[in-house]
């Protein structure tokens, strides 16, 4: 069966505009064009709209899904099998999120009353949330669903004290990086003890450490603006620091 570009708006839900933007792009282009003129689609393009689909549901943007679809090795069945289980987990932090959101209205009329840690765990629901919705598709991309999922249950599980103490060494670790650099140089004993301390803060989040695991975040820093900015806020070229630091302190260095 093949569809007109308006038909294939209405059953996809997107716009026509859209779809004429994801032929432009190359993203999607229609089976063939009719002698009117008309953009028709088949059963292989309505398939790979979907994915297309579900990866902006995942926000992906739409040059790495040009990438991934375009890419020889795309496996369909294999794609299909990780949206479910990134929905899956989406919907599992949507849903502790709305109870949570269920808890303090009630709370705040009166009808419940809600706990401290109840207010503490919906915090950490937001907080593994945010982290997922910046930083989630590159995270798994580089370590993998099961170590992402890990660090997420790991901070779920936190006591108040744990997250306070995490909270607490992270910015122990700013702190120590800001006077490490006015040394000059990543390899000295301020250097080392701020890698030393960015081990130690990982420790909350990691189920386990490796060296190589820990230089690569480190490499990840400066490769990625949003965690460069993060780091850069201490001083510029603060993120270039700790990375440096972190090859010296693991000796994982090229």
């Amino acid at each position: 069966m093949e569809y007109t570009i308006k038909s294939l708006s209405e059953i996809a839900g997107v716009s026509t505009r859209t779809l004429r933007y994801y032929d432009e792009i190359g993203l999607l282009k229609p089976a063939r064009v009719n002698s009117s003129g008309y953009r028709l689609y088949g059963k292989k393009e309505v398939e790979l709209l979907q994915q297309i689909l579900f990866y902006r549901e995942l926000e992906v943007s739409l040059e790495e899904i040009k990438q991934i679809i375009s890419s020889p090795s795309f496996d369909i069945k294999g794609v299909l099998a990780e949206h479910r289980a990134k929905l899956l987990a989406k919907r599992n932090r949507l849903d502790m999120l709305i109870q949570n959101v269920d808890k303090t209205i009630k709370d705040t009329e009166g009808e419940a009353m809600m706990s401290d840690k109840d207010r503490f765990e919906g915090f950490k629901q937001k907080m593994v949330e945010e982290n997922e919705q910046k930083y989630g598709h590159e995270l798994r991309e580089k370590y993998g669903e099961e170590t992402i999922n890990d660090s997420n249950k790991k901070v779920l599980q936190m006591t108040e004290a744990e997250f306070k103490e995490a909270e607490k060494l992270g910015q122990e670790v700013l702190n120590t990086l800001k006077e490490a650099m006015k040394t000059g140089d990543p390899g000295s004993a301020q250097a080392l003890e701020t890698a030393e301390l960015h081990k130690r803060w990982l420790g909350f989040y990691w189920k386990s450490y490796s060296k190589e695991a820990h230089a690569n975040l480190a490499r990840m820093y400066v490769e990625d603006e949003r965690f460069s900015a993060y780091y850069d806020k201490v001083e510029q070229g603060a993120a270039v620091f700790l990375r440096d630091a972190v090859l010296h302190y693991t000796g994982m260095g090229d």
